[in-house]
């Protein structure tokens, strides 16, 4: 049992020996199908990555946005002060590493796939093309529009009060068109993995 709370009662730990278990399975257990090759790490790590980062997406969107609004309308509880300051920049973190990450596996994994960058970004292979086209304005999205506002939003950068009110529209704007274009997303890269199903 104290083994099992040392893995588990560290974040680090615990993602560490997720990475060793799928490794292990990885190496034993796709043996008699011809092994684990690089188009399928690559393909994991893209995966895994970009479930981070649209979870991410999804929880500003469902949960920290709508929270942070009624905290703020609500006079006698205690406030955003709390997101803002320790949530906020944290979460942010890992969204724009898991958005960078998500992007450079994807571009890797159009690679090892075989159909190729060039063929995905001038829709020769349509499914792909879609995914690549809209996580490259989704990674945009990430980099240049709501991280450089939620800057001034939270405080981390000086910014007058309407400053303030226009980069909350436009990091707002950003993020709802990046859940817009991730449900398609999702849609391309899963009827890939199928076979071009749609």
């Amino acid at each position: 049992m104290g083994f099992i709370k040392s893995i588990l009662g560290s974040i680090k730990a615990t993602i560490a020996s997720g990475f060793i278990l799928a490794i292990l399975i990885a190496a034993f257990g796709w043996e008699s199908a011809g092994g684990f090759n690089l188009l399928e790490a690559t393909v994991w790590l893209h995966v895994i990555v970009g479930i981070t980062w649209i979870g991410l997406l999804y929880y500003f969107n469902f949960v920290q946005v709508p929270a942070m609004g009624e905290a703020l309308a609500d006079e006698g509880g205690p406030g955003p002060a709390a997101i803002g300051k320790y949530v906020a920049p944290r979460a942010l973190l890992w969204f724009r590493m898991s958005a960078a990450l998500t992007w450079l596996t994807g571009i890797s994994a159009l690679e090892s796939t075989g159909v190729g960058i060039v063929n995905a970004f001038t829709f020769v292979n349509p499914v792909m093309g879609v995914g690549a086209w809209f996580g490259t304005i989704m990674l945009f999205n990430v980099w240049v529009l709501i991280w450089p506002n939620q800057k001034k939003i939270l405080g981390m950068v000086e910014a007058t009060a309407d400053e303030i009110a226009s980069a909350k529209v436009t990091a707002a704007m950003a993020s709802r068109t990046n859940v817009l274009l991730s449900i398609p997303l999702l849609l391309s890269m899963t009827a890939f993995a199928h076979g071009n199903l749609l």
